[in-house]
């Protein structure tokens, strides 16, 4: 056997155990949801990263709690900006988790926030309320 076909059939050993069990844990740690209760954005925590999802679409992930739970405030901040009501519920381990991150680094959740808001460029756009259905 060639060191480059144990290699294949390894691979596809892990795709095939990755498939069967759903690529993997996933667990929902917050929710960001307009008066109707449609689900806007939230995190997880899938396989040791956290997950940020908005608009139905995976958008990004880190290792760090404290980035990806400031990331869906600013997008809640957002849609507050434009005039549209919103709801972020999340859980007290994501909370500590970005507690200790802004911790490690020196600094308070809010001072870790404010900092990546600074950062971060300043977007100018509004957020579309979501489209009705009739």
């Amino acid at each position: 056997m060639t060191v480059r076909s144990k290699a294949k059939r390894d691979a596809n050993r892990k795709k095939q155990d990755r498939n069967e069990d759903g690529g993997g844990t996933v667990e929902g740690h917050a929710e960001l949801r307009d008066p109707s209760g449609q689900l806007l954005g939230g995190i997880a925590r899938k396989d040791g990263e956290w997950v940020l999802g908005l608009d139905g679409r995976m958008v990004g992930g880190s290792d760090s709690a404290a980035t990806i739970l400031s990331m869906l405030k600013r997008a809640a901040a957002m849609h507050e900006r434009a005039g549209n009501k919103v709801t972020l519920k999340f859980s007290d381990a994501l909370r500590a988790a970005a507690e200790e991150d802004a911790r490690l680094q020196g600094m308070s959740l809010e001072a870790f926030q404010e900092r990546l808001e600074r950062e971060l460029p300043r977007a100018e756009a509004p957020v579309s309320a979501p489209p009705s259905t009739h």
